[in-house]
């Protein structure tokens, strides 16, 4: 076998970055390289994993220090519409989100032709929200992963991705579907002068991405699949049941109280850590529960005092090996957070905030593989009440059992590296 060479280009987000590690991990195992194109502040993660990282510029280019800086300040500076359904959220974090986006897309093309030129890479898999139109013309077969919610393939029979809605509510779906075509207008007009400025004809209103010809993998776990009114093609498009990457090992402290206690992990993320408030207010509930937990706390260490003895906090854990000896997760939707509770059997309580966060929340209560709750409006005694039943419902455990079978023996990374290697053999 000649080994080929794979790039991977993810978004500047840990899920869709760490899940391309994943699969990356396989399709090394499998004797090819795989190489990675990179926000500039991300390099460092991808080779702190062993792979080689190219820089791409995705914005004005300032030092990764203020980038990772800008990120957590415009995630912070929303954290008042994060209370916000999501509909209420359009005209403000989703549409900013859209212009960055877009943003991204265009300084992108600026490094893109020559980088692609220097790795010389035989397949690329793009992990975003939006076309690149480098990428697309590059010449070799290019894969689009899609690590958000099912539903960023739309279909007028499903929720409309970041929706957040029920399966059944149609008259929700159809105004959060005007909404958004409203608000986000005049950025998609913009991105399709880019499209034709670069030799690519204009997509339809809403849509900022396409189907790739030659392969689209799908990390969302098939079990919880919407039913669809035109069906996605099994040729085009394949699902991974989860892509969990392999994380250095972690044992579980001991704790100063309640240390024979069920184990919580808490963690919302490395940017929703900055909601230091509701992380607060989780920690002392802790605190006076039966309970142990781990909470994620990001870059806030110093936020926090009066740690109750029940309660470990940390900047950053290795989520896929702290995940499978926990009872219990509360989370905030992310993919990875979310697909890893699936993929490990473990109960999930969702508190969205943005984006596919959600989907996922409703998701997740809908098919009855854990609970969604309200960000904010929530007492102590639900919020127990919610977790006791985590714990003890065992028609929910059998649910997650049977999933985390499927999901483990479906070895989304390995089955994705044979699919990204059958392109080029």
């Amino acid at each position: 076998m000649t080994p080929k060479t794979f790039a991977f280009f993810p978004e500047a987000a840990f899920g869709p970055a760490l899940n391309s590690v994943g699969i990356a991990q396989a399709i090394t195992k499998m004797g090819h390289r795989a190489v990675f194109l990179s926000d500039p502040g991300f390099v460092e993660i991808y080779e702190g994993y062993g792979f080689e990282a190219h820089p791409v510029a995705l914005s004005e280019p300032m030092p990764p220090e203020e980038m990772a800086k800008f990120w957590e300040d415009f995630i912070n500076g929303h954290i008042p519409n994060f209370a916000k359904a999501p509909i209420d959220q359009i005209d403000n974090y989703v549409k900013e989100c859209w212009e960055a986006i877009v943003d991204s897309a265009k300084w992108a093309q600026k490094d893109l032709p020559a980088v692609l030129d220097k790795i010389k890479p035989d397949v690329i898999a793009v992990d975003n929200v939006i076309l690149f139109p480098a990428i697309k013309q590059y010449g070799v077969p290019w894969v689009r992963i899609i690590s958000c919610s099912e539903n960023e393939i739309e279909d007028p029979a499903i929720p409309p991705h970041l929706s957040g809605m029920s399966e059944t509510d149609t008259e929700g779906h159809a105004a959060f579907r005007a909404r958004f075509e409203e608000v986000i207008a005049p950025i998609h007009a913009d991105f399709n002068t880019f499209l034709g400025e670069n030799n690519e004809a204009p997509h339809k209103l809403g849509e900022f991405f396409e189907a790739s010809p030659h392969l689209n993998l799908m990390l969302y776990p098939e079990p919880l699949t919407y039913t669809r009114e035109h069906p996605l093609d099994p040729d085009q498009f394949q699902y991974l049941e989860g892509c969990v990457r392999t994380d250095e090992p972690y044992e579980v402290p001991e704790f100063k109280a309640n240390n024979d206690g069920p184990l919580l992990y808490i963690s919302f993320g490395s940017l929703g850590a900055g909601d230091t408030d509701l992380l607060k207010r989780l920690i002392a509930l802790m605190g006076k529960s039966r309970y142990r937990a781990l909470v994620n706390v990001g870059d806030y260490m110093d936020a926090y005092d009066d740690i109750p003895d029940n309660v470990i906090i940390q900047s950053w854990y290795p989520q896929p090996s702290v995940i499978p000896q926990v009872d219990a997760v509360i989370h905030h939707g992310g993919n990875n957070s979310f697909t890893e509770c699936l993929y490990f059997g473990k109960p999930a309580i969702i508190m969205p905030y943005v984006w596919d966060g959600h989907d996922n929340a409703m998701r997740v209560q809908e098919t009855g593989y854990g609970f969604r709750s309200d960000r904010y409006e929530w007492t102590p005694e639900e919020l127990i009440a919610k977790i006791e039943t985590c714990l003890t419902d065992d028609r929910m455990q059998a649910r997650l059992d049977k999933i985390s079978l499927h999901m483990q023996g479906s070895d989304g990374p390995g089955k994705a590296a044979r699919l990204l290697a059958g392109l080029v053999e």
